[in-house]
């Protein structure tokens, strides 16, 4: 039986709120009957016990389970809009979309498309973060694209495809400046070894994406500093034979190597039970990470015909068995999940445990971004990004920094 101890911080003049009732989810246990004390967007007391505060607002939980907010590293759209639609109006709406579904902190990411478009998304999303008041707050940017290997492009824009070379990289890394948080890329290819020293040096965070990279590739890639793994499975080397002989791939590399993160799209359809059984059991809840990779089709309902890709060039899909298809239906053109379907996919096809579910989709990915002296967790100190859902991980209350932006 885990004992709490009732943490209170020096309390300052100031916004005062009291979540009382609840049933909180720490990164130990769950407390039942709980209350959080809030101030100044700061997390001050968490106890099993109803404290008093003088002056406060109350908000009664109702038996519902308080959560720390989910943290979305990977995500591309929602309600219809793409990040690289480049737009103020694109980018708020995506993050009102995550805020609804319990998603206090999200990371945009781009895709393959020219340096013009990814220039016009920096300068959206500078002006969209000023302005973002209803949405999950934007942590950073993800590119992912342009340095893939082109086997392994997927619904990725051929056209922008290439390795990387210094001129190049260093152009966009003047542009966007530090709101580029990660960047996902082909270890293999020629250049890469540079982009990743720079990158390195920069503390951007670098994941193996879009790779067909061999084993010893991907060892290599860790050694200088790359320490995560993109959509793992999806578009991700595997054993292969070359002039008869077997090779590991990057899958195999992300298990043996223990201290790598991989992303999982637990919607229950890219990753089918026994893989999110078999990722679970190899990693852990310490080096899985939930991740969205959702396109413009989430939030949408099935039948919605949209678009994938650019609004002036994509294809028409359809979002149909809690998939985006292509219109075909020969093929999966793309995820439509939200964060809380994530968190009760792994629960109930995979029979983990609240408590490490949620850990999946706060702790571990704010572990990852090293942001987890101040977000991730309910703990004195850290910020008040605290959300409420019930049994079944439906949300009802979305809080950052103190403040409610999505309730129901």
């Amino acid at each position: 039986m885990v004992i709490l101890m009732v943490l209170i911080a020096v309390p300052s003049i100031g916004q005062r709120i009291k979540i009382s009732n609840a049933k909180i989810i720490t990164p130990y246990n769950i407390i039942d009957n709980g209350t959080i004390l809030i101030e100044n967007g700061k997390i001050t007391a968490v106890s099993d016990k109803n404290l008093l505060f003088e002056n406060a607002q109350v908000i009664d939980a109702g038996g519902r389970y308080a959560s720390p907010g989910f943290i979305d590293i990977h995500t591309h759209g929602g309600s219809g809009y793409d990040f690289l639609d480049g737009t103020v109006e694109a980018i708020l709406g995506i993050a009102e979309l995550n805020a609804r579904h319990g998603t206090t902190l999200v990371y945009p990411s781009t895709a393959s498309c020219s340096n013009e478009d990814l220039f016009k998304f920096f300068e959206a999303y500078r002006e969209a973060d000023k302005l973002n008041v209803k949405g999950a707050a934007l942590g950073g940017i993800y590119i992912e694209g342009g340095y893939l290997n082109m086997e392994m492009r997927g619904g990725q824009d051929p056209r922008y495809i290439s390795n990387p070379t210094r001129e190049d990289f260093i152009s966009i890394l003047n542009k966007g400046g530090d709101i580029i948080k990660r960047w996902g890329f082909a270890p293999e290819l020629p250049g890469a070894s540079e982009l990743m020293d720079e990158l390195n040096a920069r503390g951007i965070q670098m994941s193996l994406a879009h790779t067909a990279a061999l084993y010893e590739e991907a060892r290599e890639a860790f050694n200088r500093g790359m320490n995560s793994i993109t959509h793992f499975y999806s578009l991700t080397s595997t054993v292969t034979r070359r002039n008869a002989l077997r090779y590991a791939g990057v899958i195999e590399a992300g298990y043996l190597f223990d201290d790598v993160y991989v992303e999982a799209i637990a919607d229950g359809v890219h990753l089918p039970e026994p893989l999110l059984r078999l990722i679970y059991k190899v990693k852990g809840p310490d080096r899985i990470i939930l991740v969205t990779d959702a396109m413009r089709g989430a939030g949408m309902p099935e039948g919605s015909e949209v678009i994938l890709g650019s609004r002036s060039d994509g294809i028409t899909v359809i979002i149909e068995d809690g998939v985006a298809k292509l219109a075909d239906r020969s093929s999966f053109a793309g995820s439509i999940a939200t964060a809380d379907r994530l968190v009760r996919t792994y629960m109930q096809k995979a029979g983990v445990e609240m408590i490490k579910a949620v850990q999946m989709i706060t702790l571990t990915p704010a572990q990852l971004m090293k942001i987890d002296n101040r977000k991730g967790s309910i703990a004195v100190g850290k910020d008040a990004d605290i959300i409420l859902f019930d049994n079944d991980i439906n949300v009802s209350m979305t809080m950052i920094d103190g403040k409610i932006i999505y309730s129901k």
